[in-house]
């Protein structure tokens, strides 16, 4: 690392808020559709949250939603009460997994079959499909319950000062959606005319969407609006982002932020895909990676110096990127976080929420999770606080109080300082007069090195004070600490 290198990283941020505009019209989407969500409002009344802003997204951690095996009974309801339980956390905002029905034709099963090859009616029954594979954009998976549920856990979470964004896929449809019948040049088509699914990718339970259509761009625009609208939601995370041609995102999301302030997360890296008033956040799928390689110890905290003074010169200030040990995909095609990390777990995740950006927590991640939840049929996370959860709660609570660790367009600095010890980490995040100091041992072996700090602080994990005064300091394999003032 460079000595005394200091990357005054203000990254990984936000929008500009605009004040909501009640005086907007509604979303045209077919009265068959808006039938059912106008009977649920007449049932039950939107809970209203301020919009969204960048203080919010300063102090923000996001929770990934996985409805169908977040619990035995894999429903909205099941979730929704233990949204408070979440807030605890310091979660502001729900990524829910789609919500959508699924699509039967083409539907996959575990081992990447169709369902319908399993002969096995009990067997063949079992196999819910994926997500991805979407048959209307505006209607509710009744596997989840029905929309008056989903209203029910907007409304709770809005109630606990969280907001709430839905996956949307944008690249394609599953074989059954009604697109396909009406509107078949809405989809990507062989030389044959036959619509495909995405080139290059084993996703064969999905049709490809062909962005040449502007009808079928409008399409989408309506149906996305129709739940900020409608359903009072607060943005999207919109898969394979990347995917989708961004005049595309140029053209559709200065629309949706017509309607509401809202939160836009994008599945891709691409720094383009965050510039001006496009997506609000990306994946930072490169510190994720890098995490993994130095958990094994196949890269070094020299890789990461590299990495951070790269983030640097590639994002804007106003940049934000997702910081993530785990998530559905991770967890299910490449493994738990124990499978990856082994014991740097831990460090990893406590690391994960001390570099500029906004961390993730994975469904069941709080429940030390530590097997792969099966995709395409019902599993269920465990539900048993331990660990983990302390560690989760205890960060959230810093994250969301101190200065020190915000991550919006007015970042806390970053400063990193080179130890005596290749192995060890030590840097200081600061502003407003409110600072951590974090040191770690990135290494599977006891490491010692020279602390320089002369003074008392708070051992913030332990919660007890610690005294230094430049002096050698001993760290257990992946141990760390979290220092701040008295």
């Amino acid at each position: 690392m460079k000595k005394l290198a200091i990357l005054l990283i203000v990254l990984f941020t936000v929008f500009s808020c605009k004040n909501e505009k009640t005086s907007e019209p509604k979303s045209k989407v077919e009265d068959s559709k808006i039938e059912p969500i106008k009977e649920a409002l007449e049932e039950e009344v939107l809970v209203e949250i301020k919009p969204i802003s960048n203080n919010v997204l300063e102090t923000g951690i996001i929770y990934e939603a996985n409805i169908r095996q977040y619990s035995p009974e894999g429903t909205f309801n099941a979730f929704t009460k233990d949204i408070p339980e979440l807030k605890k956390l310091g979660v502001k905002i729900i990524w829910l997994m789609p919500v959508f029905p699924i699509s039967e034709t083409k539907r996959k099963a575990t081992g990447g079959e169709f369902a319908s090859l399993i002969e096995d009616e009990e067997e063949r029954n079992k196999m819910l499909g994926s997500y991805y594979a979407v048959t209307d954009f505006t209607k509710i998976n009744p596997e989840f319950g029905t929309i008056k549920d989903f209203r029910a856990l907007v409304n709770e979470a809005h109630k606990n000062g969280i907001y709430v964004i839905l996956d949307w896929v944008p690249n394609h449809t599953g074989w059954d959606h009604e697109w396909l019948k009406k509107h078949p040049d809405y989809y990507t088509q062989n030389e044959k005319g036959d619509i495909i699914h995405p080139e290059g990718t084993d996703w064969t339970d999905v049709a490809d969407l062909n962005y040449d259509n502007k009808e079928m761009r409008k399409a989408m625009v309506t149906d996305m609006s129709y739940w900020i609208t409608e359903e009072g939601i607060d943005g999207f995370r919109c898969d394979v982002a990347g995917s989708v041609p961004t005049d595309f995102w140029k053209e559709a999301i200065p629309q949706l932020r017509s309607k509401k302030a809202i939160f836009m997360l994008a599945e891709a890296w691409e720094p383009e895909l965050l510039k001006g008033e496009l997506f609000d956040m990306a994946y930072g799928w490169d510190g994720h990676h890098l995490l993994n390689d130095m958990a094994k110890e196949e890269k070094s905290l020299v890789d990461w110096d590299k990495y951070a003074t790269k983030v640097v010169s590639d994002y804007e200030k106003d940049d934000i990127l997702m910081n993530f040990v785990t998530n559905h995909d991770e967890n299910s095609w490449n493994g738990t976080i124990q499978e990856r990390m082994g014991d740097a777990s831990e460090l990893m995740t406590v690391f994960s929420y001390m570099i500029p950006g906004m961390p993730l927590i994975y469904s069941g991640q709080e429940y030390n999770l530590n097997h792969r939840l099966k995709f395409f049929e019902k599993d269920s996370i465990p539900k048993t606080k331990g660990n983990m959860w302390d560690v989760l709660k205890k960060l959230g609570a810093l994250k969301n109080t101190n200065e020190a660790l915000n991550g919006g367009k007015q970042s806390a600095t970053y400063l990193v300082f080179e130890t005596n010890n290749k192995n060890v980490l030590k840097y200081i995040r600061s502003k407003n007069g409110k600072k951590i100091t974090f040191i770690a041992n990135f290494s599977s072996k006891p490491q010692t090195f020279k602390m320089t700090n002369t003074g008392t602080f708070l051992d913030y994990m332990a919660n007890k004070e610690i005294l230094f005064n430049n002096e050698d300091v001993t760290l257990a394999p992946w141990a760390y600490k979290i220092l701040t003032d008295l």
